[in-house]
This record gives structure tokens, C-alpha cells and sequence, in this order.
């Protein structure tokens, strides 16, 4: 089943490339194993699959071990100070950064631990109540001030968008992190590499790719869910 999903997805990417322009290579697909055993990891890895999205420190740490050592391990969830300890030296790339505080946290393990660790900042770009990352406003001077902290990488930004029934209600907030994230390439701060846009997942990941994602986080298309089909996202 899982094999099956995989290539459904990566065929949607494709054709989502094709339809914009892109090349396939520009996007790469992060397998949301949140709350998935093990087992369903390893079948996801054997389709080809290397990087794998987790929203909590215990459990990235725990399945770090039982996966080989080429798995690219990205945190999706919202990150607390106290746990960046326990992941510096795991994470490919920490995709909620939401504040100077857990920036300077990172750097500081990341400086002691002897690693550079790359990082996406959260935009709230539908500006949702019930979600992490601070506003498109406030964004070009937040990357700005963490591009300046030793062991951080700043790779570009990354947003939840609203869970909708239908992706075209999307696409406006997918146009303008594109945008934002534009806007902020085009002050070539220093220390700063921008180059990927985490934005989309299962519900819209392909009109997500259609403005301009690199990284889609798809979880349910891949490994399945209780009663998806009955409209349950959640």
C-alpha cells in the first residue's frame, strides 16, 4: 500500500512540475511519519524515500536509531527550548523556527555540539489563530536577526496553511509566502542561503508545487489514515 501511495504522490509531483515550468528535482517529498511505527517507515525508505518529517522531539530521537543512517530527519512541529538539546545532532533541518528565543537555543547547542544546523522560519501566512509561526511582517527582520547567530543556517521559510477542503482556497497563502520568501532573497543578508519553501501537504501539496514549494510534507497520501476518506484530516 505504502509503495503504491509513494508512487502516487511522486507522479502527482511530477505532473505538478510539469505544469509550472519546474523541474522534478526542484521538489523533494517529506514522508510525515508522525505517530507511524517503525514498520511503515522502513517500507517508505525501500520506495526511495530519505527524508522523513516529525513533529516531536521524542519521538525523531526514538526512531533515529531503528532507521538507517542516510534518513534526513526534519522537525515539522512546533520546537520548545528546552527539548533542541536532544536533536541538534539529528535534525537535517528544523522547520519551526517561530521566534528569536528558539533561535538563539539552537545556536547555542548547535555551537556546542560542533554542528551547523539548517533551519526554515514558520510564517503564519493565512495568520490563523490556532497556529505557530509569527506573521509575514514580521518575518525579513526575524531571518535577518538569526542569520546572525553562530551554528544556524537560515535555508528559507515554511507555513502550516489552513486545512480546506478544496487547495484552490490555498493558493493565495502559498503565492504570498512565495513572494514574502522572494522579497526576502532579494536582500541578500548575509549568512543567509534561502533556497527552500516548505509549504503544502496531502490535501495541496500539488498546487503548493504549482507556486513554488521545494519541500511538500505529505503524511496521510503515504501512509494512509483512519477514515480519510469519510473527509477527516485531522
Amino acid at each position: 500500500m505504502i509503495k503504491d501511495n509513494v508512487a502516487h504522490v511522486r507522479a502527482e509531483i511530477e505532473k505538478s512540475c510539469q505544469k509550472s515550468g519546474r523541474p522534478v528535482e526542484d521538489v523533494t517529498l517529506i514522508a510525515v511519519s508522525k505517530t507511524k511505527p517503525v514498520p511503515m517507515l522502513l517500507e517508505c525508505y525501500d520506495t526511495g524515500v530519505r527524508d522523513f518529517g516529525e513533529n516531536k522531539v521524542q519521538e525523531l530521537v526514538d526512531k533515529y536509531d531503528q532507521l538507517p543512517g542516510d534518513v534526513r530527519w526534519h522537525l515539522i512541529g512546533h520546537l520548545q527550548t528546552n527539548k533542541v538539546k536532544y536533536i541538534i545532532d539529528k535534525v537535517y533541518m528544523i522547520h519551526s523556527v517561530d521566534s528569536l528565543h528558539l533561535a538563539e537555543e539552537i545556536s547555542r547547542q548547535a555551537v556546542k555540539h560542533n554542528v551547523t544546523v539548517q533551519i526554515l522560519v514558520e510564517v503564519n501566512i493565512a495568520e490563523e489563530d490556532s497556529k505557530f509561526g509569527i506573521s509575514a511582517a514580521q518575518a525579513p527582520e526575524l531571518v535577518e536577526m538569526i542569520s546572525r547567530l553562530p551554528g544556524i543556517c537560515v535555508k528559507g521559510l515554511m507555513t502550516v496553511a489552513p486545512y480546506v477542503d478544496d487547495p484552490e482556497k490555498n493558493r493565495q497563502h502559498f503565492v504570498n509566502l512565495h513572494q514574502l520568501y522572494v522579497d526576502i532573497k532579494e536582500k541578500n543578508i548575509d549568512n543567509m542561503n534561502m533556497d527552500k519553501l516548505s509549504m503544502g501537504m496531502t490535501g495541496d501539496y500539488c498546487v503548493a508545487i504549482e507556486e513554488g514549494a521545494t519541500y511538500v510534507r505529505v503524511g496521510t497520501g503515504i501512509f494512509g489514515e483512519r477514515d480519510y476518506a469519510n473527509g477527516s484530516h485531522h
